[in-house]
């Protein structure tokens, strides 16, 4: 049985990870002319996708490219002195198994686990997709596929193609998430430095295994802005206009937007498809569910969607239609718990108001001075909040060649 995915980011992999160990014949297209290697952003896998990578082998490598940050200085707008928070303890309190990783390490990681049992088209794309599975590509020749995967984010060609109109239900959280990549100006070791306003958050971090480092925006809009997803000077424009003069440390980085480093800004958007599967295609991970960049543990969702997806084409011996009824079974409870979750952990992240800023940095010392163990407990009593995606079960799905 052969299936094409679309994306090579985190779900593509790790998707034709697992489908190759059952059996099937995997090719996975990716737009971009090779692996990203700018290190991205950092994501985090709570204890279920922890799980999952674990049974394909990669934990160690993932535990050794970890960031490494455990420590939070965060200063706000108004205030003389910072606020010192234990990272490790907040981590500690909302997941068993954690662990927080460049997006594009991860990628790398998962896509050599199974490379060398799954077919990569680097620099292609998919252009048409018919009901009985003829594929034609911008380079490659058609092919005939039996099962076609969209693993290709939030902007998903393969949603477009097949969904058409459908492909825009989606739902703007009313805040918008910025990462720009820059030399470390402040010699960060472990440690996070926060900027946090009114309707705006920033910070900046960098994983100890690299030399530059990561700032990251977000900030509030209660309507969306008028940009393109590929116009990059409209994006830099905008986010200057949100975060200039909110501090000397806050401007300077900002300047670095002229800069060589690499640089991604998107709306913060849930996508609110009512059923992911149409024919012989489905979706994973954000281009089929994705609760909010940055606030609803989407890398974690799709790790586990893709691994789910594979051992139920297993489990139906191919038959995608029963496949597909069973996929969105297994994920419709989570996938809706997590898009509550993100639009709580916006508000949270971003306070509108000074009340809101004054709360936050309080909750983070707080959980700082307790002892662990109290904040765990605490914790653990709210499966549906902090503790959501470490409370996500996995199915043990068993090993077993298809035709």
């Amino acid at each position: 049985m052969r299936i094409l995915v679309s994306g090579a980011g985190i779900a593509g992999p790790v998707l034709a990870y697992w489908l190759t160990r059952h059996g099937f014949d995997v090719t996975v297209v990716e737009r971009a002319p090779a692996l990203r290697k700018t290190g991205g952003h950092a994501v985090d896998l709570f204890r279920p996708a922890m799980d999952i990578t674990e049974k394909m082998g990669v934990l160690p490598r993932v535990e050794a490219l970890a960031t490494g940050t455990t420590r939070l200085t965060l200063h706000r707008e108004g205030a003389r002195r910072p606020v010192r928070i234990d990272l490790a303890k907040i981590y500690h309190a909302t997941s068993d198994r954690h662990v927080e990783v460049m997006r594009d390490d991860l990628g790398e990681i998962y896509h050599d686990a199974g490379r060398d049992d799954v077919e990569y088209l680097f620099g292609d794309s998919i252009t048409a997709i018919s009901p009985d599975g003829e594929v034609t590509f911008e380079q490659a020749a058609p092919r005939r596929f039996d099962v076609v995967v969209g693993a290709d984010g939030l902007h998903s060609n393969v949603r477009r193609l097949v969904f058409g109109e459908e492909a825009g239900l989606t739902k703007f959280i009313g805040a918008y998430l910025a990462v720009l990549s820059l030399p470390d100006p402040l010699g960060l070791d472990g440690e996070t430095v926060m900027h946090l306003g009114p309707g705006r958050t920033t910070a900046i971090y960098r994983a100890r295994h690299m030399s530059e480092a990561r700032a990251v925006f977000l900030f509030r809009r209660d309507e969306q802005l008028d940009y393109h997803h590929r116009d990059v000077p409209r994006q830099q424009q905008l986010l200057r206009a949100a975060f200039s003069g909110m501090h000397p440390q806050v401007d300077g980085w900002l300047a670095e937007l002229d800069g060589p480093g690499p640089f991604y800004f998107d709306s913060i958007t849930q996508l609110r498809l009512d059923t992911w599967s149409r024919g012989r295609v489905t979706l994973v991970g954000d281009a089929g569910y994705c609760p909010g960049p940055a606030v609803g543990g989407s890398t974690s969702l799709a790790v586990l969607g893709a691994y789910v997806l594979a051992g139920e084409l297993a489990a139906a011996g191919g038959d995608h239609e029963r496949a597909f009824a069973a996929y969105e079974r297994e994920m419709g409870e989570l996938v809706r718990r997590s898009r509550a979750f993100a639009v709580g952990a916006a508000r949270s992240l971003i306070p509108a108001t000074r009340a809101g800023v004054w709360a936050l940095a309080r909750g983070g010392r707080l959980v700082s001075a307790l002892p662990a163990g109290m904040t765990r407990a605490i914790a653990k009593l709210n499966a549906g909040g902090v503790r959501l995606h470490d409370s996500m079960q996995i199915k043990d799905y068993a090993l077993q060649a298809t035709a």
